[in-house]
């Protein structure tokens, strides 16, 4: 069975290059559940495979981020692919990552995503994107200590994703997304995901409860039938946002002005420090992304601004060899 399956890898391509986007997740009231992916910023992934069993990695970037497959979130992804992989193969892995880390636009997931994406096309594509979606999550819990999904999704899957559910199985609900222009800024601060998830309430009162699974609603709705009102009315975030405003200085001031810029609405993306902006025209997603720079300007904080349309596709190759 092993010769069979390793004689038909000689048909497939021996390497691929991959570009894996950055993501939102939450956005807003979905905490853990929502995810939307960006047309950039982006990682590329080059993924080479051997007749050498195991995993190496290099870095093409200044992140100095670690090369040991076991503490890598590609390679922790890719370590878990190969063991559903009968053939007695490895992997060359180049990662330059255009997505910061520690952002909160999905760094670690778009490298596991692209890692597995790559891999996943240098075997016939004998995975689906849910089986992908499970290997990649691995990494993530080497990111942030816990298998989550709501980055690894849609940078898969493309588009906007709803996490309904990781157990018994994983259920990823891929919905389209409206023509959405996205302005993302990202202050130079510091936001350990160990500290945002620390400051959450341990308890919700029943009434608060209703009023975000109201918005959660609200929000596929908007999304489903490009009502951008709807949209903008239903991300509000009444529980998540509210506990971890005092860890991002500027945000209250920031969603100020980027909503008197024309912005429908936005929030923290992920557990920040990033904040993310949904506009209607590439123009307002603009004016808005300058509205938020120049808060942060003026509190002496360094920051980068990423404007671009909601990404209508996950990791995807480029080129192959």
């Amino acid at each position: 069975m092993r010769g069979l399956a390793e004689s038909t890898l000689q048909f497939m391509p021996a390497s691929v290059l991959v570009h894996s986007p950055a993501t939102l997740s939450n956005l807003g009231c979905g905490f853990d559940v929502f995810g939307l992916a960006l047309t950039a910023p982006y990682d590329t992934v080059r993924l080479t495979r051997s007749s050498t069993p195991g995993i190496r990695i290099q870095h093409l970037d200044p992140y100095n981020l670690p090369t040991d497959p076991q503490q890598n979130v590609a390679g922790v992804a890719l370590l878990a692919l190969l063991k559903e992989v009968p053939e007695a193969i490895g992997f060359d892995v180049e990662i330059t990552k255009g997505i910061m880390p520690g952002s909160g636009v999905g760094s670690s997931a778009a490298s596991a995503a692209g890692a597995v994406v790559a891999a996943n096309a240098l075997l016939g594509n004998r995975f689906s994107k849910m089986q992908l979606v499970d290997f990649a999550m691995e990494g993530e819990a080497v990111a942030s200590g816990a298998r989550h999904a709501d980055n690894i999704a849609p940078a898969i899957f493309g588009g906007f994703t709803v996490v309904r559910a990781l157990q018994p199985a994983i259920d990823i609900i891929a919905l389209p997304a409206p023509e959405l222009w996205v302005a993302v800024v990202h202050p130079q601060i510091e936001v350990k995901t160990s500290d945002s998830r620390k400051v959450l309430p341990a308890t919700v009162p029943l009434g608060l409860a209703v009023r975000q699974w109201a918005n959660v609603a609200g929000l596929v709705s908007g999304f489903l039938t490009a009502d951008y009102e709807l949209i903008g009315r239903s991300l509000d975030d009444y529980i998540v946002e509210p506990a971890r405003l005092p860890l991002i200085p500027g945000l209250a001031e920031a969603r100020v002005q980027a909503l008197a810029a024309g912005a429908i609405g936005g929030g923290i993306s992920g557990s920040g420090p990033s904040i993310f902006m949904l506009n209607k025209t590439e123009e307002t997603a603009q004016a808005v992304g300058v509205a938020m720079g120049s808060i942060f300007a003026e509190l002496g904080i360094e920051f980068n601004v990423y404007v671009g349309p909601v990404g209508t596709q996950g990791a995807y190759v480029v080129s192959e060899e």
